[in-house]
């Protein structure tokens, strides 16, 4: 059974003529016939009652017509879905970013994007950038956004911004009149440090073993960005922050290092991964918004 034979069954029983039905669909009448006979015969049982002027259902026939109606009606209706995804109509992007950055740039990407496709459906992940590289080679995820660096050969990227990694003090520290500050002199400082799985600190860490005097005082461990700055303003530590975070914020002072420390971001996913059009069209609506924020 094939979906021409339910196809050319359907058109017969709703023109209740044969070669009718055959001119309707465009085919040779014999070809309908023999597929309807065919068709028949895989079901053991007539389909139709046939006579010169007219053809109905028989009672097998009737029950069948049901059937055959929904099949044709799901095929089309999938059809549908899948032209309407291709067409932006539908589909989802699901989306890992770390969680300084769903806070900071993300939100207003993400309010224009729905703006412009407002069909499509966003489903977003705040996660480390080790979490949103697993989850990515496990699929839940179709991208994320990482930082550069040592990325794994399963994933394939697209670079998106550089921001500065900076020295993030309450506005009564020494550092305040400082244009940088050193690493050591950083290092000397009572530290709070995102958990283990976030670049920032095995960036940082990174530094820290490239000096060998340095042994980093950390008081504090978060995963939460909005804590640490709290603490920081609070007198409890220093942190590093993104600069468009930390200036984001009147009661913190962002400071250079010396020399000055880059963060790379990345949008990461599993290498050779179909990529829907839906999340295409993520991908370029973020480059083009990623140009306008550097051009500012």
């Amino acid at each position: 059974m094939d979906l021409r034979q339910l196809q050319f069954f359907a058109k017969i029983a709703k023109l209740q003529n044969f070669t009718q039905a055959a001119r309707a669909l465009n085919i040779a009448q014999p070809a309908v016939s023999i597929s309807i006979q065919k068709l028949e015969d895989e079901l053991e049982c007539k389909l139709f009652n046939r006579s010169h002027r007219q053809v109905t259902l028989t009672s097998e026939g009737e029950a069948f017509l049901a059937h055959a109606h929904r099949i044709l009606d799901d095929v089309k209706a999938a059809l549908t879905e899948m032209t309407d995804i291709r067409d932006l109509e539908r589909g989802e992007v699901r989306l890992g970013i770390p969680p300084m950055m769903s806070t900071y740039f993300f939100p207003t990407l993400i309010q224009k994007f729905t703006s412009v496709y407002p069909n499509l459906r966003l489903i977003i992940s705040g996660e480390g950038a080790g979490a949103i590289q697993e989850k990515i080679h496990q699929g839940t995820l179709d991208m994320g956004v990482i930082a550069g660096g040592h990325v794994p050969e399963t994933m394939e990227t697209r670079h998106i911004l550089r921001e500065e990694v900076v020295a993030c003090v309450p506005l009564n520290h020494p550092f305040v009149d400082r244009s940088s500050v050193s690493m050591l002199e950083f290092a000397q400082q009572p530290l709070i440090m995102f958990q283990k799985g976030y670049y920032q600190r095995e960036m940082l860490f990174e530094q820290f073993r490239a000096i060998h005097e340095i042994k980093p005082e950390v008081v504090f461990e978060t995963n939460l960005f909005s804590l640490v700055k709290s603490i920081v303003k609070q007198g409890g530590g220093i942190s590093t922050l993104l600069r468009m975070v930390a200036e984001d914020d009147q009661e913190i002072a962002a400071v250079s290092f010396d020399p000055p420390l880059y963060l790379d971001l990345m949008l990461a996913w599993k290498k050779g991964a179909y990529l829907s059009k839906a999340n295409r069209a993520f991908v370029d609506f973020l480059v083009e918004q990623i140009q306008l924020y550097e051009k500012r």
